[in-house]
């Protein structure tokens, strides 16, 4: 009851543009991606907003930046000043720990014939996977992203990419922000056309020509 459900791009935009208190919900949990980065935007400059972390936020994301007290940080392209509160939940995470997952191995009643650990960074992936052979004594495998098995032999028939993602530079990624910022511009200026149909004939006219001298501007 009250929970509200914003299904479209749009309806969730529209949240920011509504003064009355609230509680957003949104992800992605460590707000690299998804409507969370829009909504941080118009919110974490704002001394009467509030945001609550509740799980885990890894080291280089823009949650943990802003769970380790960053002044300002970058959104879309963006430098944004942080002046709400950042609150966190502690104990709370999406994923059960290290200890929970081999207690729930542990217990299970029939021996797998294989644990596949395909989770996490790929030394984790490792390690825990040795965890489980070295505590448990089952069979293992932490396999590369591609690769294939037999799930009735347990045989590995193609091994898959061993080569490292490269990260993207500071400057990389600082391009494509600013770029997806422009886009962003873009569709925010065909919200604002939607919400003048009907308007008079004399406005649309103008803003109209506004918008065509800076396409002409542009296009050459």
């Amino acid at each position: 009851k009250g929970l509200n459900l914003s299904v479209s791009s749009e309806e969730s935009k529209a949240i920011n543009s509504d003064p009355r208190p609230k509680v957003i919900i949104s992800a992605s949990g460590m707000c690299e991606a998804g409507r969370i980065r829009h909504h941080l935007k118009h919110n974490l400059w704002r001394r009467d907003s509030s945001i609550l972390f509740v799980g885990y936020q890894a080291e280089g994301t823009l949650g943990r930046h802003c769970m380790e007290g960053a002044k300002t940080v970058k959104i879309f392209g963006e430098e944004i000043q942080v002046n709400a509160h950042i609150e966190i939940m502690e104990g709370i995470s999406g994923h059960a720990d290290k200890n929970l997952l081999l207690s729930w191995l542990g217990n299970l009643k029939n021996t797998p014939d294989c644990v596949y650990v395909n989770h996490g960074d790929d030394t984790v992936c490792d390690e825990f996977a040795d965890a489980i052979r070295e505590t448990l004594h089952f069979h293992t495998a932490a396999p590369y992203s591609g690769s294939e098995y037999d799930l009735i032999t347990g045989a590995c028939l193609f091994v898959g990419n061993q080569e490292k993602i490269k990260r993207k530079t500071d400057k990389q990624q600082r391009n494509v922000g600013i770029f997806e910022a422009l886009l962003m511009a873009g569709k925010r200026l065909i919200s604002i056309i939607e919400k003048h149909r009907g308007g008079s004939n004399k406005d649309l006219a103008k803003f109209t020509n506004q918008i065509n001298t800076l396409c002409n501007k542009w296009e050459k």
